[in-house]
């Protein structure tokens, strides 16, 4: 089956661990596009050392950062040097070989974080100010933050470990050791506060700002096993200001962890006076003393589908293949994977009491069921479309710094066979269709069948139309009665097959293998093709800028594209190491989507994307 890389947000890829390392340099008039333009360099500059470990800028693009194990450099936003130092002269206890270290932005700098995991020896941990390289705090007392043999780093993006959260709302770094969870400042490294009442990793968090309390659940992390012996999952309320627990709730089951990212399958939010805990199906607590109200059981996602999690030279899992449930002011909507026949159907909750007010037909010939959307006195369902799969492929890859040495690698000479780390999308056989419910009974109002390669995410627009595309065709349907509306031949537009929507005010561009079409609401009429654009994996809208991004063969392209014409503005490759986990090595792009910084060893390119 043809598989295609393609994310519609902006997921957390790997960084550091990026099976290709890549190179920065505008490739210009080699972009494809309907009308090929080129970005314009502002500047070039170097950071003192190279960028080894990370190379990105902050959100804004004033403060740029390069590091390797051992030093950082970090530039302004004109890629003049503000500072750069060994950590060992930079720090009073003399970190030094950071395996692992991340940065936390705030307005006017933030925090570069570095753990030196000594294999003989206390561990040590240091606290950079990132706008003045100067030391904010260092400490031996924290130990087994990582593993010692950097295992449990494995697909590990740039953010937090499982033993260490950042608290953004109170500026404040939440630690997990053996017997206790302990919160301290950020800036000073002060303890705030230590409880043995909770342990564990932070599998998830919601800051209430009002009361000062933060509800958080646990899961026990990977590699600590013997760490963690009378570990038992929990979802606590605690007080923010002291630490007092001011009530715990165990629930049965283990929290899971994605394959690559490592990140915890399980959600929360409060929805009034309720806690909701999203994991292995659904579970509703009262805020005020976390009572259980109500559960339903079910499967939250296929979790080990693709031939489970070994098969051959390829460890692989799929995810984002049910949909998260849909909440009104007194429902809830669920896409229940049900029991042995594997069969799925829609369920209607009372948010309140759990009451089954309804239960869909059975679906079947489903893989997946992505998303649902509530539409005025219907209920739209997304049978089939893409799913996630993120795998290790074992490979051959020539020797030094990269993925294969950080995940493990065999073998001799100048090349090592690896676990390399993958993150795709991917379309399965299955039968796809439209499904309208009836909101008050959950009976069908109707149902549309005519998407025979694949379906893609449905756009809607002002509550009475639903847009939605096949691999080859691009319909409109009237939400209220099932209406076909238009049925445009998308193959027409030669960008190949559809992959994707996307709402862009009178128009629904389609994100394609090749390229992009645009298209008229009001009666399908295309407005623009690109031209082709060899392999599109991601999309991203970043404040009023939108980029495609192409990563094939080891490469990592973005291209800004201009989403009223389909014109291309321009395009980097990047060759360099470092770079945001969400665009990949050796690119980072600024939260305005103005500027895109490239990376190569010690050397800065800064990117203006509109000319």
């Amino acid at each position: 089956m043809k598989k295609l890389n393609l994310a519609v947000v902006s997921i957390c890829l790997l960084g550091t661990f990026t099976a290709s390392a890549q190179l920065g340099g505008l490739l210009g008039k080699k972009s494809a596009g309907k009308k090929s333009g080129s970005f314009a360099t502002v500047w070039e500059s170097e950071f003192d050392n190279k960028a080894t470990r990370l190379a990105l800028c902050d959100g804004d693009g004033q403060y740029i950062i390069g590091t390797d194990d051992n030093s950082a450099s970090v530039l302004d936003a004109n890629g003049k040097a503000i500072w750069n130092g060994d950590y060992k002269k930079l720090t009073t206890n003399k970190t030094n070989n950071s395996e692992y270290q991340y940065t936390i932005w705030k307005d006017k700098g933030g925090y570069l974080f570095l753990f030196d995991a000594r294999k003989l020896g206390t561990d040590r941990v240091a606290v950079l100010d990132l706008a003045t390289g100067k030391e904010l705090w260092n400490s031996e007392l924290y130990q087994d933050l990582i593993p010692k043999d950097a295992k449990g780093l494995e697909g590990q993006d740039q953010g937090e470990l499982e033993t260490v959260k950042y608290i953004s709302e109170m500026d404040a770094f939440l630690i997990s050791q053996k017997n206790s969870v302990i919160l301290v400042k950020a800036n000073t490294g002060e303890k705030i506060w230590e409880t043995n009442r909770f342990k564990g990793g932070v599998g998830k968090y919601i800051y209430d700002a009002q009361k000062k309390e933060i509800i958080m659940v646990n899961y026990k992390p990977t590699g600590w096993g013997a760490l963690f012996a009378g570990f038992k999952n929990q979802l606590v309320r605690i007080n923010a200001v002291n630490g007092d627990i001011l009530w715990d709730a165990t629930f049965v089951g283990a929290i899971e962890k994605e394959l690559v990212t490592k990140r915890a399958i399980v959600d929360m939010w409060i929805k009034g006076d309720k806690v909701v805990m999203y994991m292995n199906g659904l579970t509703v607590y009262d805020y005020a003393t976390g009572q259980k109200i109500w559960n339903v059981n079910y499967d939250n996602d296929i979790n080990g589908a693709n031939g489970g999690l070994f098969s051959g030279g390829r460890r692989s899992k799929i995810y984002r293949a049910i949909a998260e449930p849909l909440f009104t002011n007194d429902a809830v909507y669920l896409v229940i994977l049900g029991g042995r026949d594997r069969t799925k159907y829609i369920e209607k909750h009372d948010l309140n009491s759990g009451k089954l007010l309804w239960a869909s037909e059975k679906i079947t010939g489903a893989f997946c069921m992505p998303n649902i959307y509530k539409s005025g006195n219907r209920v739209l369902v997304q049978v089939g479309g893409k799913v996630q799969v993120q795998e290790y492929r074992l490979e051959e890859t020539s020797g030094g710094f990269g993925a294969g040495m950080a995940l493990g690698g065999f073998g001799g000479g100048g090349t090592v066979k690896t676990w390399v780390p993958y993150i795709y999308w991917d379309y399965k056989n299955q039968k796809n269709s439209v499904l309208c419910l009836d909101d008050a009974t959950g009976q069908t109002a109707w149902r549309s069948e005519r998407f025979d390669k694949r379906i893609t995410d449905f756009i809607l627009d002002d509550n009475k139309t639903v847009f939605v595309g096949d691999g080859d065709e691009f319909y409109s349907y009237d939400i209220a009665s099932g209406k076909q509306l238009f049925d445009v031949k998308h193959n027409d537009a030669r960008v190949g097959k559809a992959a994707d929507v996307i709402d862009f005010n009178d128009k629904v561009v389609v994100l394609s293998e090749k390229g992009l079409a645009a298209y008229n609401k009001k009666d399908g009429t295309r407005a623009y093709a690109s031209e082709k654009i060899k392999g599109v994996d991601y999309f991203y809208h970043i404040g009023d800028n939108y980029f495609l991004r192409d990563q094939r063969n080891s490469k990592n392209i973005i291209y800004g594209i201009d989403m009223t014409n389909g014109e291309t503005k321009g395009s980097v490759q990047s060759k360099g190491k470092g770079g945001s986990p969400k665009y990949g090595d050796g690119i980072d792009i600024t939260e305005d989507g103005e500027y895109i910084f490239a990376f190569k060893g010690r050397k800065v390119e800064k990117i203006k994307v509109n000319n």
